[in-house]
């Protein structure tokens, strides 16, 4: 099995595609649509990286990406979050902040450059 990638988003066809296209590249996918679980989830599914969108529902993806990143046992797992209405990029600097971000509507080969970038690094 590939590396292990935690998908969290409420829109669950965007959890399907994003759970083919990762899985057809060999990594093993667990998708959520809720974060509220998801110091659980990290401690069971051991995640190399984690791809959240910003808006989950009842919950806030960036509120969570900074609990993780501020959290000493999860810090170093590499955080991607996705958005369309956000632009990230200004926030890639501040403290508690994903690693990278990617935009909706997102081009797949610039999804697995960023997924095996931060893979790597």
């Amino acid at each position: 099995m590939g590396e292990k990638i935690l998908i969290l988003d409420d829109d669950k066809d965007i959890l399907e595609i994003l759970t083919l296209i990762l899985t057809e590249s060999g990594y093993e996918i667990n998708s959520q649509s809720q974060g509220n679980r998801i110091f659980e989830e990290i401690e069971e599914f051991k995640p190399d990286l984690i791809l959240m969108d910003v808006r989950l529902a009842r919950m806030d993806g960036m509120a969570i990406c900074r609990d993780i990143k501020e959290n000493i046992l999860y810090k170093h797992l590499p955080v991607i979050l996705i958005s369309a209405a956000h632009d990230l990029e200004r926030a890639l600097d501040l403290p508690g902040s994903p690693n990278d971000y990617l935009a909706k509507p997102f081009d797949i080969d610039v999804l697995l450059s960023k997924v095996e970038k931060h893979l790597r690094a």
